[in-house]
């Protein structure tokens, strides 16, 4: 079966070189169609990019198959593989695969080994994540902690929404409080105070917009602010 879906896709590959868009970057191989990589997969297709879904399911590529650029079968554990589906050729590829560890380690191996110069793996663990970076991922995402750690602060806080750039930097929406009230945010010496930057602000009705010294944040207002993590969660609470 597999053999069958590498052949087809040689054949539609050989038949469309001649198609090729320009812009060779603006493909992706995504390895690994479970919940995450199907996701990522249809996400980047709706953008316009040309993807490359593979699993060694038949069952998920038959349901894909319609939806994205290519759907092939195969198992990228055979270094082969990626070879005849053309991946070494890719400029950026993601591993999805999750739960199956040992071939999430030999995919992102083999791509690094390929030559892949941009690769994303999935890692299901911290231990995971170090061993998928010390055989060739350029970035690893765990997806089940980072969106553990995103609630949790929502969870527990005034944020209405919360991204963490790094370690010790953060970007959150709240509802703005009381202390930044009824002046402009020039005079409110808000990043004298509290060490954040309000960068943007939606009153009720309206759309988001960028915050400047002159404006002058109400009660209602949902402001967007960036800081250090610690002085963004301090200043979210404030009444």
């Amino acid at each position: 079966m597999a053999s069958t879906h590498l052949n087809k896709f040689r054949a539609r590959r050989r038949a469309h070189r001649g198609m090729r868009k320009p812009e060779e970057a603006a493909r992706v191989a995504v390895i690994g169609l479970g919940r995450f990589g199907s996701s990522l997969a249809l996400e980047l297709t709706r953008r316009g990019w040309d993807v490359l879904g593979v699993d060694s399911d038949p069952r998920i590529i038959q349901q894909l198959s319609g939806e994205l650029t290519h759907a092939v079968v195969a198992d990228c554990t055979d270094p082969q593989a990626l070879t005849q589906l053309g991946v070494t050729e890719f400029t950026r590829a993601v591993v999805g695969i999750g739960t199956d560890l040992e071939s999430s380690i030999l995919v992102t191996s083999n791509l690094a080994g390929a030559g892949v110069p941009n690769i994303w793996s999935r890692a299901s663990s911290r231990q995971h994540a170090e061993i998928l970076e010390r055989v060739g991922a350029h970035h690893v995402v765990l997806p089940e902690h980072e969106m553990g750690e995103r609630v949790a602060h929502l969870v527990t806080g005034r944020m209405l929404d919360f991204i963490e750039f790094d370690s010790d930097y953060a970007l959150i929406k709240t509802i703005a409080p009381k202390a930044v009230g009824g002046m402009p945010l020039g005079e409110s010496r808000v990043r004298s105070r509290y060490g954040i930057t309000v960068v943007g602000i939606k009153r009720p009705g309206a759309d988001f917009t960028y915050a400047t010294a002159e404006t002058v944040v109400r009660p209602g207002d949902v402001i967007v602010v960036t800081g250090k993590t610690q002085a963004v969660e301090n200043f979210a609470e404030l009444a």
